[in-house]
């Protein structure tokens, strides 16, 4: 039977703003997927974002929804997540939004290990503000800011929200979205902070400047370069170069999770608030009255 995404979804919203061929599509449609599936209710799921192509998704999306300011999707997550630490959070941001000015809310929310999943499409530049480069733009690539090739090294995502803290991190790309639904579920059902990169294609900016105007040639190359985890713990530093693993790349369940350490504290507080006023009323109960002193006040006149 055929998944209808019709329930999902802000019809009165369409069309949307992505250009023919976009890899985001299939991402939303395979994250929507994933919540469904995980039986999450649309009435008590977040869904934010920032600013940016890839930002853009909540609003097509038929749940509460935040389109934030650009860079601080995670800060708004977060502030979500803690209010209402029962409810699902989801953040879907691009690799410049999460990585450029979103940079540092992305390393502290790997260190904080709070529970949000955390999805981002990475297609190597900033698609939606003209083609300039990324922090993952690769080495040499061309951009609208580095018409001559880019000389910035890019960011591994995947290792830098390792090294930060985050306890599920995964990659997959928008070729296999089979594969790429049983990671977005891992992340979902994780309690703690988990990062799905997905490695996208945006021919409109990258490609063609890069000779892959086509989408779905643009969409295998990405294929090509992708190896299994298994199989790329395997390869030389030879054979790995101008390729990546995908797969469960790190996962820890011993680390504690955020909002579950703060509801402790919380309570830690409370309870020695009210000790603290239980002692000052005995305190308070134990003091002799002006009557059983046997004579009146040296304040009365």
């Amino acid at each position: 039977m055929a998944f209808s995404y019709a329930e999902w979804l802000r019809p009165e919203l369409m069309p949307h703003i992505w250009c023919p061929g976009c890899g985001i599509g299939i991402v939303l449609k395979t994250l929507i997927r994933s919540m469904e599936s995980m039986g999450w209710d649309q009435d008590t799921t977040g869904f934010v974002s920032g600013i940016g192509c890839t930002s853009r998704a909540p609003g097509y999306v038929n749940m509460n929804t935040l389109h934030t300011t650009h860079g601080r999707a995670m800060t708004f997550a977060t502030g979500l997540k803690m209010a209402a630490p029962e409810r699902n959070v989801v953040v879907m941001a691009g690799d410049g939004d999460s990585a450029a000015i979103g940079g540092n809310h992305l390393i502290h929310s790997c260190r904080r290990n709070i529970n949000i999943t955390l999805v981002i499409v990475n297609n190597e530049i900033y698609g939606m503000t003209g083609g300039q480069f990324s922090p993952t733009t690769p080495g040499g690539s061309k951009a609208a800011t580095s018409p001559y090739g880019n000389i910035d090294p890019g960011f591994d995502l995947c290792k830098l929200c390792i090294a930060a803290g985050a306890t599920y991190v995964a990659r997959g790309h928008v070729a296999n979205a089979i594969y790429l639904e049983r990671l977005i579920k891992g992340g979902l059902s994780h309690k703690g902070f988990a990062v799905i990169e997905v490695m996208s294609n945006c021919h409109t900016q990258f490609g063609r400047r890069n000779k892959h105007p086509d989408p779905a040639e643009l969409v295998q190359h990405i294929a090509s370069n992708a190896v299994m985890l298994s199989k790329w713990e395997k390869l030389t530093a030879e054979e790995r170069e101008g390729k990546y693993p995908i797969g469960v790349l790190h996962k820890d369940t011993e680390k504690p999770e955020y909002t579950e350490q703060y509801a402790k504290l919380q309570k830690f507080a409370q309870d020695r608030v009210r000790e603290a006023s239980r002692k000052i009323a005995e305190a308070e109960s134990m003091k002799p009255k002006p009557e059983a002193t046997g004579g009146a006040s040296p304040f009365e006149v």
